[in-house]
């Protein structure tokens, strides 16, 4: 996960490389006479690192404009956080100075999605962010109570 502006443009200047290093390598595979199934067979590996690299820059560019998405029942809250920050535009410099504490701790617990955060922690982070998280409750068991509650009028 790309988690700053710095990150970002190394995946790209990367990107752009590896795009380059794809056309020439497939030029010379061509050069070689190789059949057109061999030159797929010989670039897919290739081709599988260059479409994660660009999925990558495609996700960071997705938070830049605001779309983090959804979590369910708090998995994957720790990259939200992640990606809370980088939505509104903060950098991890400016999160650190709303938690008081340093630069290299909110890198550390990014760097680890906020692995094991307690409630108590994301809850400081999310005021920090400026963001309310709201839940909604969902299962067979809400609704068969929901469905008796409409029943019973």
């Amino acid at each position: 996960m790309i988690r700053n502006e710095a990150e970002y443009k190394e995946a790209v200047q990367r990107l752009e490389e590896e795009r380059k290093r794809l056309s020439d390598h497939r030029a010379a595979l061509v050069k070689t006479g190789l059949s057109k199934s061999e030159i797929k067979r010989a670039m897919d590996p290739l081709r599988s690192f260059h479409l994660q690299l660009q999925e990558e820059v495609e996700a960071y560019e997705r938070l830049k404009r605001g779309d983090v998405g959804e979590i369910e029942n708090l998995h994957g809250l720790g990259r939200t956080l992640v990606a809370l920050r980088i939505a509104l535009g903060l950098t991890q410099r400016q999160l650190a100075e709303r938690l008081d504490v340093n630069e290299s701790q909110v890198s550390r617990d990014e760097r680890n999605e906020y692995h094991g955060i307690t409630v108590d922690r994301a809850s400081r982070i999310l005021d920090a962010l400026g963001v309310n998280l709201k839940s909604v409750f969902d299962g067979p068991v809400l609704e068969k109570s929901t469905a008796t509650a409409n029943d019973g009028r």
